[in-house]
């Protein structure tokens, strides 16, 4: 009775341990896999045969874990995985019996597969062939997604989200395939970065010679950069892809500038015009009350001696705007800008611009400063910085003072210091209006000399910074 007693009771307190799933443990080995080679490159041999093992017995290809080998390949040798790849990242309903978690396997080899193409994109240098299935498998990527490929590297991602209730790390069960679609935001900078990074590691006239990888490049400031400093070593076919990638950004750029300008008016009405007399300027209200007094209360009839018209005519000054834009290697950011916020401002009336690009060395923009993308291939990055060059071609722009802007765009890390400010100093007194700008980005990000910000300071100019809303704030004030 007693040994029966002890028997029962140390049955009860010795816990069960649950089975280990296998299909928890394949995919576990897949995902261990896959963090292993996004940090190191080198083969971890026991997890690449385990990951072997597990790809073969659900019946996949073996393909799938070599990282030379694209995702239009796999697909073209077995093009029933195509409806699998699109929307692999998006969320699914709970995997709870076996046949779910054993899909969840499948699932977990194939969002590997697509993310250590992507992500993982070596050193060195890049092929034109290595760029174009790079630029393949992140279309594979944004597919994935639930996007259109090149839609996140473009910056206008509009792919699925997750649903109320939607597990953050996966699509709900435990450790399910990892639903990605809310970093989609994050994503999209970060591919743009990398294809960046490649087209830099590569031969890029290669590309722009070959029409079919040309229109797969999107347009950016870092794509645009190499471009500009390359565009005098080109000629033919990749010279006419490389303008017709420069004209797209500029098109893209100009677009955002143009409705950040048109936000505020320029001017105040001017009564001194005539206001122009057709139906739509009919001021109706003050046309009645300037005619009560004709009113006749036996008939109920008003009758109208004047019609008064509404003013729409603006009184604008001419006012005139001169911009000069450092154009060494660190502002390549504020040139492209500038140059396109000039053109705008340009198309403003009674607004006369002038563009000055410098190095050690001034150019004159303003005959094309109408057109930002003739403005630009005018251009020189890089080399040294002189802003005394450019202020010689400033100071005669001078001729009315109180009705001139100098904007001046440089991280102001010059050769010749005091003598440039001490320039600077003598536009500011002399009444014109100077407005030392340390950047022109989206971002607002750049590094100034402090020598030059502490004097403007004092001088009652600070520096502004270098976001490019800031920038148009302040010519708006300026010229309304």
């Amino acid at each position: 009775m007693t040994e029966h007693t002890t028997e029962r009771t140390t049955d009860k307190a010795t816990p069960r341990t649950p089975e280990a799933d296998p299909q928890d443990n394949r995919r576990q080995v897949l995902y261990w896999r896959l963090l292993a080679r996004l940090f190191d490159q080198e083969e971890q041999g026991t997890l690449e045969s385990a990951s072997l093992a597990v790809v073969e017995d659900i019946g996949l290809p073996s393909a799938l874990l070599d990282p030379q080998v694209s995702v239009d390949s796999i697909v073209q040798r077995h093009p029933e995985l195509v409806a699998e790849f699109d929307g692999l990242m998006a969320p699914a309903p709970d995997a709870d019996d076996a046949r779910d978690r054993a899909a969840e396997v499948r699932r977990a080899a194939l969002v590997s597969k697509v993310l250590l193409n992507v992500f993982a994109s070596g050193s060195g240098t890049v092929t034109a062939g290595q760029l174009a299935r790079w630029q393949s498998d992140a279309g594979w990527l944004e597919r994935a997604l639930g996007c259109k490929p090149g839609e996140l590297r473009g910056g206008r991602a509009g792919g699925r989200t997750a649903g109320p209730g939607a597990s953050p790390t996966g699509s709900g069960g435990g450790g399910t395939t990892p639903d990605l679609s809310r970093l989609i935001p994050a994503i999209g900078p970060e591919l743009g970065t990398i294809e960046a990074d490649l087209v830099k590691r590569m031969h890029l006239r290669e590309v722009l010679a070959d029409p079919r990888l040309a229109a797969q490049l999107t347009p950016s400031m870092s794509l645009i950069e190499q471009l500009l400093r390359d565009k005098n070593n080109l000629s033919g076919v990749a010279l006419a892809n490389a303008k017709d990638l420069i004209r797209r950004f500029v098109d893209e750029v100009a677009e955002v500038l143009r409705t950040q300008v048109e936000k505020a008016t320029v001017g105040a009405l001017d009564r001194s015009v005539p206001p122009k007399r057709v139906f739509r300027n009919l001021d109706l209200d003050r046309t009645i009350w300037k005619n009560l007094t004709n009113w006749s209360p036996e008939e109920e009839r008003l009758y109208v001696d004047r019609l008064y018209y509404r003013h729409t005519v603006r009184k604008t000054t001419p006012q005139r705007l001169i911009v000069v834009v450092d154009q060494s290697g660190s502002m390549v950011d504020s040139m492209v800008n500038c140059t396109i916020l000039a053109s705008i401002f340009a198309g403003l009336p009674k607004v006369d611009v002038h563009l000055i690009a410098y190095d050690t060395q001034a150019l004159d923009l303003t005959p094309w400063v109408h057109d930002p993308f003739e403005t630009l291939l005018r251009t020189n990055l890089g080399g040294g910085t002189d802003g005394t060059v450019a202020m010689a071609l400033t100071q005669p722009k001078i001729a009315e003072p109180r009705n001139t802007v100098v904007v001046w765009i440089s991280d102001f890390y010059e050769w010749q210091t005091e003598p440039l400010f001490e320039s600077m100093v003598a536009i500011h007194r002399s009444g014109a209006k100077f407005i030392p700008v340390g950047s022109v980005t989206s971002s607002g990000r750049g590094s100034v000399n402090p020598w030059f910000r502490e004097r403007f300071k004092d001088l009652g100019t600070p520096v502004l910074s270098g976001h490019i809303r800031k920038l148009v704030h302040e010519l708006k004030t300026f010229l309304a």
